[in-house]
């Protein structure tokens, strides 16, 4: 089966069928935190607008790297239950973040700079899609692209050794997921999907205890879905064996770049 015959939409489990793209997936149907923007100050709602109406251009990755980049954020963050007009700009913030090297503040042993991980990376993950089914990996199908995106989650990539002597694929494959996951949740978009109540700004939050929401927030409405055919999603591997001990030099963190 060719890749534009999958479905990547997630399925509902009692009908079989591909859920319906919406404007807002998750669990908190009609909540938007842009609509208490009125109390945040002019600092904050500032802040919070540019990220929904001024998106970034591509400036670290480009041209080829540009659209291998986005293949691959496509696959480790998908967003194929949100509708063409609701789609976070996820490859876009993430490139700002890279390009403007928002480092954590410390660095593991076995890592290269932030920036020439990243470079590494994709270019190990082109390796192992050529190593794997002789192709690039932005022309694979979504199960093959999850096949190769695997070998980096499990700790065991096949290819390229040169690459894997400069870094751990562990880290890089935690890198990665790292700056997916802050660039979507500072999204709004992400905030409404998981019915996070925004900045609290000058108003506070005070339901302090006993996870009551606060009275512009709204009741958690969950719905069954399962992952598209195909998809990995569903597989499980523990931790244990996802990520081995690794003993001897090369498991700290030192200082900052």
């Amino acid at each position: 089966m060719q890749d534009s015959e999958i479905d990547r939409r997630p399925i509902d489990p009692r009908t079989g069928q591909p859920l319906t793209r919406r404007a807002q997936p998750g669990y908190y149907p009609g909540y938007s935190t842009l609509s208490q923007q009125s109390f945040w100050d002019e600092a904050t709602r500032n802040v919070v607008l540019a990220r929904v109406n001024d998106v970034p251009p591509m400036r670290f990755f480009r041209d080829e790297q540009e659209e291998l980049f986005k293949a691959v954020v496509a696959r480790i963050l998908p967003q194929d239950d949100r509708d063409a007009d609701h789609q976070i700009p996820l490859a876009q913030l993430m490139d700002k973040s890279i390009f403007e090297d928002n480092i954590d503040g410390y660095q593991y042993e076995d890592m290269p700079p932030m920036q020439q991980a990243h470079r590494l990376g994709l270019q190990a993950i082109d390796a192992i899609a050529h190593h794997l089914y002789k192709r690039r990996f932005v022309a694979l199908s979504m199960p093959q692209q999850d096949e190769v995106l695997d070998t980096l989650r499990n700790g065991k990539p096949p290819v390229p050794v040169d690459v894997w002597r400069q870094m751990s694929s562990t880290h890089y494959w935690t890198l990665l997921m790292q700056t997916a996951v802050e660039a979507y949740y500072s999204h709004p978009l992400a905030w409404d999907e998981i019915g996070f109540g925004g900045p609290a700004y000058p108003r506070p939050y005070f339901r302090l205890e006993n996870g009551e929401p606060e009275p512009w927030e709204k009741d958690e409405q969950r719905y069954e879905w399962a992952p598209p055919p195909g998809s990995l999603s569903h597989a499980y591997t523990p931790m244990t064996e996802a990520h081995p001990h690794r003993s001897g030099s090369g498991t700290g963190a030192s200082g900052t770049h």
